[in-house]
């Protein structure tokens, strides 16, 4: 059992650590070689628009920004904590593991812009691109910066029919949030959860 501890304890890690660089990758690359509303077609239904969220996944807003990062901060804390408990258990689930770790990495890779990217970046207006730690300093203070998001997909699009109540031709787009990758994996981690671990989610049952 130990064995299957340890291996399981390596695959969150290296899942963590994978989705944390590939997140951080493409967030910094797209802040500094994309401008503010800039968008690249890579089909005709998957855009890279580089926009930043102020708020929580998908563009949602909640609060006060300080204290959405410090309720990040307790998530990404309570993760950990969770984690190394489902760890210790006699009946271990890998799944299970791998489901909680692609959460704590997305909660992670959020949490690195809104702690420091106002710090080491700055917000220059459009067409100019930001600059990481540039001379002037950055463009808000530690635990204020903005999340970066860049995965759009505008699968199809249509205007609804002018005879219909209250919608009637407004123009409608699926799927119009615009994400990232650490969005992406808290998504799938917490899919797998309700799917195929639902039932071991309760500590009491750990031993």
């Amino acid at each position: 059992m130990q064995n299957k501890a340890k291996k399981a304890a390596w695959i969150s890690a290296a899942v963590i650590l994978l989705i944390i660089l590939a997140d951080q990758a493409l967030k910094i690359h797209v802040k500094t070689t994309f401008y503010l509303g800039e968008h690249v077609d890579i089909t005709s239904w998957f855009k890279l628009l580089y926009v930043q969220n102020p708020g929580m996944a998908f563009g949602w807003s909640l609060g006060n920004k300080l204290l959405l990062t410090l309720l990040r901060l307790v998530a990404t804390v309570f993760g950990f904590w969770y984690l190394s408990r489902i760890l210790k258990r006699e009946k271990l689930s890998i799944g299970l593991c791998v489901s909680v770790a692609l959460i704590l990495a997305g909660a992670i890779g959020n949490l690195i812009d809104c702690i420091f990217y106002g710090v080491i970046f700055d917000n220059p207006m459009p067409p100019a691109t930001a600059t990481l730690f540039p001379a002037s300093g950055g463009y808000a203070s530690l635990f204020h910066g903005q999340v970066v998001d860049m995965l759009y997909f505008p699968l199809f699009s249509f205007h609804w029919p002018d005879w219909m109540p209250l919608i009637g031709g407004n123009y409608f787009e699926f799927f119009h949030p615009i994400f990232n990758i650490a969005d992406s994996a808290v998504t799938v981690g917490v899919l797998l959860l309700i799917f195929f671990y639902s039932g071991q989610l309760s500590l009491k049952k750990e031993e």
